[in-house]
């Protein structure tokens, strides 16, 4: 009995020793939550690969990059906010292991079929994951650098989206066996993520109410309800842009540019992301207002110039297109959430970050769809100028919206 008894009194200080060291549990969540959309991200130059390789239709590609928006909104919405219940550590590491599933799934596809599902697990493993990553990175940041946590939060999604197409496309440029090599590195990489969260200490008390969390929860309070309308618009928008840069660029660049590139497939997919992923830090110092007139603007001189660059076949003018239209994401999506989230209360923030990245998701996945059922049947062309048409469109309104808020307190 006494030896049991002192087993019992050392299981939790071996426990402890057992847990990472803060720092190394803060910057190893960090490198597995960025290599989460490093995942989502290499699919984008990947796609273009499988069509030669399968010989599918391009209405198929564009619809294998998209269903990843499904199963991302389907997890975000229903296990979103179930960390604040359960903890950080058990919904990361279940999230973790649907990824290991999908990247197992990418390896050994025989076929497209494999790839769109894929792509959905993907998706929903993604989703399930960010919600409790961005937490538990601002929860374990030190105290001296929680603003560093809030950075990586927001950032590390279109940072690693931008280094993971940039990757995938250097892998298929220089390397015979692109898809074998990028996602083994991604199965090895997240089995060391699930390593790493399950040797992070918890960062937050357990609290009843798991269950009744899974029931959706889309809500715009009253308070917030002026903002949201006229900032939803340009997310949409941004949100469209995003799905152009990483879901429809690659054919653009074959069949406008007459270019077969991994690398520059890559590089059409990297440039947005990244170029938004440095605005939004930097834009941070700035009045939200001036983000998200700043953000409007960007939006629409981006769209405006890829669908020149379409028009005259300039690669070179596209690529400066995708240079303004990272600007615009970045600046105009952060700019909204600092303007519609201060406006709810801690007990709203579920709803309506739920109700942002409907819109969002929505619109990153949808519009693709579209486009490249209507691609076939009215030219890539006509269908790229009508997909700059509405994202202009839908970003003057959230213009106008704007400037009347704007009056509306000078007054």
């Amino acid at each position: 009995m006494s030896a049991i008894a002192s087993l019992e009194t050392r299981t939790p200080a071996a426990r402890r020793r057992s847990r990472l060291p803060s720092g190394a549990a803060f910057a190893g969540n960090a490198v597995t939550f960025i290599s989460l959309y490093l995942a989502a991200g290499a699919p984008t130059p990947l796609l273009p690969f499988y069509q030669e390789q399968w010989h599918f239709p391009a209405a198929v590609l564009t619809l294998a990059f998209a269903v990843y928006a499904i199963g991302f909104l389907a997890a975000m919405l229903t296990v979103g906010s179930l960390s604040d219940h359960v903890g950080r550590r058990p919904v990361l590491i279940g999230a973790l292991l649907v990824q290991l599933a999908a990247t197992l799934m990418f390896l050994v596809a025989p076929d497209i079929g494999w790839v769109i599902a894929a792509r959905v697990v993907q998706g929903l493993a993604t989703g399930a994951a960010t919600s409790a990553f961005t937490a538990t990175l601002a929860e374990l940041a030190p105290p001296n650098r929680k603003r560093l946590g809030s950075i990586l939060g927001s950032v590390g999604m279109t940072a690693g989206l931008a280094v993971g197409a940039l990757l995938a496309g250097f892998a298929i440029q220089f390397t015979p066996e692109a898809n074998t090599i990028i996602f083994t590195v991604l199965t090895i990489v997240t089995v060391l993520g699930i390593v790493v969260v399950a040797l992070s200490p918890e960062s937050v008390t357990r609290t009843p109410g798991a269950l009744r969390s899974l029931i959706p929860r889309v809500f715009v309070p009253p308070a917030a309800s002026k903002e949201f309308a006229a900032a939803a618009p340009v997310i949409a928008a941004v949100w469209m842009l995003a799905g152009l840069s990483l879901g429809l660029a690659p054919t653009i660049v074959r069949s406008v540019f007459h270019l077969n590139s991994g690398l520059v497939n890559g590089l059409s997919g990297f440039i947005a992301p990244a170029t938004s992923a440095v605005v939004g830090v930097a834009f941070a110092r700035f009045s939200p207002r001036r983000g998200m007139t700043t953000g409007i603007y960007s939006s629409i001189a981006g769209t405006v110039v890829i669908v020149a660059a379409v028009l005259s076949g300039s690669l070179a003018l596209m690529i400066a297109g995708l240079v303004v239209m990272g600007i615009g994401f970045g600046a105009a999506f952060s700019a909204s959430l600092r303007l519609i989230m201060p406006l709810a209360v801690p007990q709203q923030r579920a709803g309506i970050v739920a109700a942002i990245y409907v819109v969002a998701y929505i619109a990153f996945g949808l519009p693709v769809i579209i486009a490249g059922q209507l691609a076939a049947p009215l030219g890539l062309l006509p269908t790229v100028v009508g997909y700059g048409g509405a994202t202009v469109a839908l970003a003057l309104v959230s213009l106008v919206a704007q400037m009347r808020i704007s009056r509306g307190r000078q007054k």
